[in-house]
């Protein structure tokens, strides 16, 4: 079944990786600055019409640059608000930023697959259910993440190649949100 056949209203939680779905993905590397943050074409209206249809959009990213040195704190923090004022000035929400700065070998681990930024989420945002909730994301880890907590989940496709099995697939976020809204 389609995502699209979903009755999606406001008591659905949309939860979107960064790099890849919302910004454009710097393969082999990472997006170390506001400058090198470009967003995907058609995400700004994407999240525009997103804004009139889910109660809530959550970000959930990994971002091990922190991690390695090659980042700070703050400044991916920064990142994260100057992308929330760009998504507010045309329209959009994102209701919240979760970042998992943990290296991949690192123990306990926030990273997805692992749900602890979900279960953050839903300790801020009690309301939300994650079987009223589509993952969108564009690697394994992705859509394990969502496909262990329960949701519907949305591959972006890109180069990574992929051997889990979403609910659908599309070309961008504005496509699932055409199909979704439109």
């Amino acid at each position: 079944m389609g995502i699209e056949r979903f009755n999606v209203d406001h008591t659905w939680t949309l939860f979107l990786d960064r790099d890849g779905v919302i910004n454009q993905r710097i393969f082999g590397g990472y997006v170390l600055s506001t400058e090198s943050f470009v967003f995907e074409q058609g995400v700004l209206p994407a999240l525009k019409s997103a804004t009139q249809r889910f109660g809530r959009i959550i970000v959930v990213t990994n971002q091990q640059c922190v991690a390695l040195g090659l980042l700070s704190d703050a400044s991916l923090a920064q990142i994260h608000q100057d992308m929330i004022t760009e998504v507010t000035a045309y329209g959009g929400r994102i209701d919240a930023v979760y970042a998992a700065i943990d290296l991949k070998t690192a123990s306990p681990n926030r990273r997805k697959p692992n749900p602890a930024m979900a279960l953050e989420a839903q300790r801020q945002f009690p309301e939300i259910d994650f079987s009223k909730a589509i993952m969108v994301g564009d690697t394994d880890s992705d859509i394990r993440f969502g496909k262990e907590l329960g949701m519907k989940t949305v591959l972006v496709k890109s180069k990574e190649e992929t051997t889990v099995v979403p609910d659908n697939t599309v070309n961008s976020l504005m496509e699932l949100i055409n199909n979704l809204c439109g």
